[in-house]
C-alpha cells in the first residue's frame, strides 16, 4: 500500500503522516480547515530535529523528501480519492470517530483499508459506521512513532483476516514493529499497561498527596524508568487524557481532567509538542 491518508493532523496525526513519508509513502494530511492544516509546516519543523537526533539514518535531504511526500486538503473527498490505506486519528471522542469514519465510508476508493488509532475504543464500537466493517480494524501507534516504534494491528471478529494482515505489513514498512493481537483488549498491550500507571499518578496528584515532580522522581529512582508518569502526560499531550476523563465515573479522574483544563489546557501548556506541559521544553 503506497497511498496513505491521515484523517487528523494533531500530534499523533501528524507524526504517523510523517513517519510514512519518511519511509517512502505518499501522504495526504486531511482536517477540517486550511487553518488548521497551515499549522503543519511548523511541525514538521519541530520533528526534523528529532529525527535527526534519534535515528542514525535521518539526513537533512531525506527529511525534505519526507515532506515533499505530505500534501494537505480539508476536502475529505479529494484526501482519500487515491487512498489505500487512511488511518484516522481524529480526538478520542466516539460519537466524533463514528461520524468521521461515516464521512470518510461514503466517500473512499472500494480499495481502501480503514485503521483507526484510537488509544482506548475497540474497532467494534466504530466499525459498521465506516460501512465496509470487514476492512476495518485498529493501528495504533504509540508517541514519538518513529523512536517508540510500536504498531499494535487489532482487528474485531468481523475483520477479514487479510486486512489485517496488509495493515501489519504496512506497518512493517514506515518501521513499526507490527504486534499482532489476538481478539480485541480495550487499550490494546501498551495502555492496558500504561494506564493503570497514568492513573494511579493522576488520583496522587488530584488528592495533592505530592507535588507532579516528587511523583515523577519517585517513579524514576525505584524503578530505573526513564520518564515519570507526567512527563509521559507531556509526550502524549494534554488533550488526550483530558478527552477521556472529562466525563469519567471516576470523580477524582474528572478533578484530574478539571485540573488539566484549568492549569494547562487553558493556559496554552498542551504538552511537549507545543513547548510546554508540566515541564517546560526548550
Amino acid at each position: 500500500m503506497q497511498n496513505l491518508t491521515v484523517l487528523g493532523t494533531g500530534v499523533l496525526g501528524s507524526q504517523i503522516a510523517f513517519q510514512a513519508a519518511y519511509n517512502g509513502k505518499d501522504v495526504v494530511a486531511y482536517d477540517l480547515t486550511d487553518e488548521i492544516l497551515t499549522k503543519l509546516e511548523a511541525r514538521w519543523e519541530y520533528l526534523k530535529p528529532l529525527y535527526l537526533r534519534d535515528l542514525p539514518d535521518a539526513t537533512p535531504e531525506k527529511l525534505e523528501a519526507a515532506v515533499d511526500r505530505i500534501r494537505s486538503s480539508s476536502d475529505l473527498a479529494d484526501a482519500l480519492s487515491d487512498a489505500d490505506l487512511v488511518i484516522e486519528a481524529v480526538p478520542e471522542v466516539l460519537e466524533i470517530k463514528r461520524e468521521t469514519w461515516a464521512k470518510a465510508g461514503a466517500v473512499a476508493p472500494e480499495k481502501t483499508i480503514f485503521a483507526t488509532n484510537s488509544s482506548t475504543l475497540l474497532p467494534s464500537d466504530i466499525a459498521d459506521a465506516s460501512g465496509r466493517p470487514e476492512k476495518f480494524l485498529a493501528l495504533h501507534f504509540a508517541n514519538e512513532v518513529w523512536r517508540q516504534n510500536t504498531g499494535e494491528v487489532m482487528g474485531h471478529a468481523g475483520t477479514d483476516p487479510q486486512y489485517a494482515d496488509a495493515v501489519a505489513q504496512f506497518a512493517e514498512e514506515i518501521g513499526m514493529v507490527a504486534i499482532r493481537l489476538k481478539k480485541e483488549q480495550p487499550g490494546y498491550i501498551v495502555n492496558s499497561l500504561l494506564v493503570p500507571l497514568l492513573t494511579a499518578a493522576s488520583k496522587l496528584y488530584a488528592r495533592d498527596v505530592a507535588d507532579f515532580k516528587v511523583i515523577d522522581e519517585t517513579w524514576r529512582k525505584a524503578t530505573g524508568s526513564p520518564y515519570g508518569p507526567f512527563e509521559i502526560y507531556d509526550i502524549v499531550g494534554m488533550l488526550t487524557p483530558y478527552n477521556l476523563n472529562a466525563n469519567s465515573q471516576d470523580p477524582e479522574m474528572r478533578e484530574f481532567a478539571a485540573i488539566l483544563k484549568r492549569d494547562y489546557i487553558d493556559k496554552g501548556r498542551l504538552g511537549r509538542a507545543t513547548g510546554k506541559g508540566f515541564y517546560d521544553y526548550e
